[in-house]
């Protein structure tokens, strides 16, 4: 389907839900506004918390801070989960070795890691990211092994034979072949990491997305709720589609590189 059919079809669904948000909210009173607000109480929150503020901060401050953290916890997991997962698929002595650690790492929900984390870190920054990254981690060293895996053992074995060096075997053959595969797993990092922000400003925040949500929960304002979760979705999807773009760019370029000359 052409991308400007899709885009017609996408914003004609965002439409409709619109309308049957006013209509079930503004209009019938199907559902109360104590329970889910309405679109102008939503829009009233949403001037407020970007003009005067909410939560000791604009909505600007709150989306700052809250990028800014998944951004660097995203980052760390790349990385570290990146290399990890290549080298586990390269290495039969390394998977040995890391994978039954990776295992007992693994089954831990994210969120399990912040009474430790504020233990370690404190309330600041540093423990919201090391959060995020426990988050991010786990997809994308799966991903990276599972790419490395898939390529075709002729193409190895070739390289292999031809006494290729190992930095130029990891460059030329193992990271174009994975690329598609560590990419699908860094999709699903920063997915994990929008997840689980929300979760880790919850405590000890004094701005973010996850703050602002906390205290509009606290405050009994479904308005302002909505404006913080409408803000995750945007800046989610937005993150996500600029990771998209790296994507498109870096497979293009990688698949190029490892071409034979």
């Amino acid at each position: 389907m052409p991308l400007r059919r899709r885009s017609v079809i996408g914003l004609t669904t965002l439409a409709l839900l619109a309308a049957l948000w006013f209509l079930a909210t503004s209009v019938t009173g199907m559902i109360s506004p104590g329970r889910f607000p309405t679109p102008g109480d939503t829009w009233t929150a949403a001037v407020q918390a970007s003009v005067r503020g909410y939560g000791d901060a604009t909505l600007l401050i709150h989306v700052l801070q809250s990028l800014k953290l998944v951004a660097l916890g995203f980052a760390v997991s790349i990385l570290v989960g990146v290399p990890l997962g290549l080298l586990m698929g390269t290495s039969l002595t390394a998977e040995a070795l890391l994978n039954p650690v990776f295992m007992l790492l693994r089954p831990i929900p994210p969120l399990a890691w912040i009474p430790l984390a504020i233990l370690w870190f404190g309330l600041g920054d540093t423990a919201k990211i090391m959060v995020i990254f426990f988050a991010a981690f786990v997809p994308s060293v799966i991903n990276t092994h599972a790419g490395v895996r898939q390529i075709d053992r002729p193409l190895i074995e070739a390289a292999r034979m031809l006494g290729t060096p190992r930095w130029r075997f990891i460059g030329e053959v193992v990271v174009p072949g994975a690329a598609p595969m560590i990419f699908t797993g860094l999709r699903l990092s920063l997915q994990a990491s929008w997840t689980t922000l929300v979760a880790a400003e919850l405590v000890g925040a004094l701005a973010g997305l996850g703050h602002l949500l906390n205290l509009a929960q606290q405050d009994l304002y479904p308005g302002m709720i909505l404006v913080g979760m409408i803000a995750v979705a945007i800046f989610g999807a937005l993150t996500t589609a600029l990771l998209g773009a790296v994507e498109r760019r870096t497979v293009t370029w990688v698949r190029t590189a490892g071409e034979p000359a």
